[in-house]
């Protein structure tokens, strides 16, 4: 189902700071954070539709994706993946694009897409499921958001926890100071709380299996098969147009771990691999 939090142009170190788990169907192919061929795309990708979940550019552009929950599904429906390879591979603002998808939205199932761009400061929201608003469109705040699999900052149970959680750690962190990736990973993202009761749950599927998907980290979904949280990425851009993408994904039963180093900016293209 996924869910991700993030802070946007509102700390003093950080213009985006990031932290996103995929959850997915554990035989489904996968790629690991790597930079894709060619140089300019950087993150995890999906091997059976070549899309992505997130991602970003040397040129200072980020996407992510999540799905809206639903119980009714197009049977011929477009990959929601691809969305953001197109707008990180493609020339247009995250405007310009996003105004693109809303008009084929009606070829995908449910999704949310942030759409951002660094060097231009522009954030923005674009879903195909807008609910009482009628928006697709929306300008992202500065700020702490949650995405989950409703709309932006939508008050479910577990998108209020990981919010808190977020805005607690950055208070104790200050905001002068670095903050370490890993221990975020391990202290938000890892969290396995469940909603016990009944009526704090969606209610789009039935409430034992939107039990087991109402944590942050999804340990497994048996209504669903072999199904859970497969990785979490943690992507920081400071100030300075330094990136760091951290990604902690699973690989054949095995958790593994993988950091990417390098400078968002138009002028520079140096990269650190760890």
């Amino acid at each position: 189902m996924c869910i991700a939090v993030f802070v946007w142009q509102n700390h003093p170190i950080y213009p985006l700071l990031l932290l996103f788990n995929r959850d997915e169907f554990k035989s489904r192919p996968t790629k690991p954070l790597a930079w894709w061929e060619g140089g300019k795309i950087l993150g995890g990708r999906d091997g059976l539709a070549g899309g992505t979940w997130l991602a970003c550019t040397r040129d200072g552009k980020v996407a992510f994706i999540t799905n809206v929950r639903e119980v009714e599904k197009l049977a011929q429906a477009k990959s929601r993946g691809d969305l953001a390879v197109r707008f990180l591979e493609g020339k247009k603002s995250a405007m310009e694009f996003a105004e693109e998808v809303a008009e084929e939205a009606g070829q995908y199932n449910g999704f949310n897409l942030i759409l951002a761009d660094l060097c231009s400061k522009a954030m923005v929201y674009v879903t195909n499921r807008p609910k009482e608003d009628k928006s697709f469109v929306t300008e992202v705040s500065p700020g702490i958001h949650v995405l989950s699999n409703a709309k932006l900052d939508s008050p479910w149970p577990k998108v209020q926890r990981l919010g808190d959680s977020f805005k607690e750690l950055l208070h104790e962190r200050g905001g002068d100071n670095d903050l370490p990736m890993k221990e975020m990973v391990e202290k938000l993202m890892m969290n396995t709380i469940k909603d016990d009761e009944e009526s704090l749950l969606p209610h789009v599927y039935p409430p034992e299996l939107e039990y087991h998907l109402s944590s942050i980290f999804v340990e497994k979904a048996p209504q669903l098969g072999h199904y859970g949280t497969r990785s979490t990425s943690a992507l920081c851009v400071k100030t300075s147009g330094e990136v760091i993408y951290y990604e902690r994904y699973l690989e054949n039963e095995l958790w593994k771990e993988g950091t990417v180093t390098y400078h968002m900016d138009m002028d520079r293209g140096e990269e650190e691999e760890k």
